[in-house]
């Protein structure tokens, strides 16, 4: 059972990033899955996430209405669209999930990927 976080890099204020959270082991499209990010020196925060039980999504509100979480199901893979991207979103972005439950409770996260590093700087 793995994750693996990509699409993160190098972006102008205002720009965009498309994050991907891809799933090996498991069928993610059963779970919920949720996306962190951290700042150097600080603990990870749950920024988003989509319910497995009717695709509800959740979103921080630092980035409601900038990110969209979505999933594709034939990819087995969860995506996280970062629109009007801001300095302040430079950080390293997690995607987690749990085997346990299929709703969004960033606490009870416990299978976690490799993260992937957005920074957003001109």
């Amino acid at each position: 059972v793995q994750l693996q976080a990509s699409g993160g890099g190098l972006v102008q204020p205002g720009g965009s990033l498309r994050l991907s959270c891809a799933a090996s082991g498991f069928n993610l499209g059963y779970y919920a899955i949720a996306w962190f990010r951290q700042y150097p020196g600080r603990e990870r925060e749950g920024i988003s996430c989509i319910d497995n039980s009717n695709g509800r999504t959740y979103y921080a509100d630092s980035v409601k209405g900038r990110f969209t979480i979505s999933r594709d199901n034939a990819e087995n893979s969860v995506s996280l669209q970062m629109n009007s991207l801001k300095p302040e979103d430079t950080a390293i972005y997690y995607c987690a999930t749990t085997l346990y439950g299929s709703s969004c409770v960033y606490a009870g996260m416990d299978v976690w990927g490799k993260g992937t590093q957005v920074t957003v700087s001109s």
